[in-house]
């Protein structure tokens, strides 16, 4: 029963909520949704920068996750799985996107300038992701944090900053590593450390 509250209802739950805060937000407080750039508009040179800003971050990663000593990727797994996991990755980024870029970080934005507006909203988006996954190394999702932040802040809506956080999202279903190296295994391999 346990497993099936973790697995399902409590992801379900969160999902709700961080779709329906935002919007519940502005109704309650009579606002546009829009001006809280809680809005997909999908241009065509802000989604070819987007493109190429992905490309420009993912494929070093890319690089560095096929050499990665600790297990072997890209991770292959059955094609019902797969899917599974990238409808998963793509709604997640959706829900993300609208709670805290579409919303968060305008709030912050009221109260900050841009660079710390996004620095907050990322710290707030790392920490979710640590308490869902119970790991400190999903830290890590401060930086395209703080690149999502970016694009909403460039682009003044959501679109851009959902398009990237999918596609970080499908990427990291067969090449992110989750398993990190051990303080032991570091000095043991990185003379400079011994």
């Amino acid at each position: 029963m346990l497993n099936i509250l973790k697995s399902y209802v409590f992801p379900t739950v969160a999902g709700l909520a961080f779709m329906g805060i935002p919007f519940f937000w502005c109704r309650i407080r009579r606002e546009d949704p829009e001006s809280y750039g809680l809005s997909w508009k999908f241009e065509a040179g802000n989604v070819y920068e987007c493109l190429m800003l992905t490309a420009t971050i993912l494929l070093p990663l890319t690089v560095i996750s096929v050499l990665w000593p600790l297990e072997a990727l890209p991770r292959h797994s059955a094609f019902w799985r797969s899917l599974n996991l990238a409808a998963a990755g793509i709604s997640a980024a959706i829900i993300e996107e609208i709670f805290f870029r579409g919303w968060l970080l305008p709030l912050f934005r009221k109260r900050f300038n841009a660079f710390w507006a996004i620095v907050f909203t990322s710290v707030l988006f790392a920490i979710s992701h640590i308490f869902v996954a119970q790991t400190p190394f999903l830290f890590a999702v401060f930086f395209p944090g703080c690149v999502m932040g970016f694009l909403r802040e460039r682009h003044g809506n959501i679109s851009t900053s959902t398009l990237f956080h999918a596609l970080g999202n499908l990427w990291a279903i067969w090449f992110a590593p989750l398993r990190w190296p051990t303080m032991a295994w570091l000095i043991q391999h990185l003379p400079i450390l011994g």
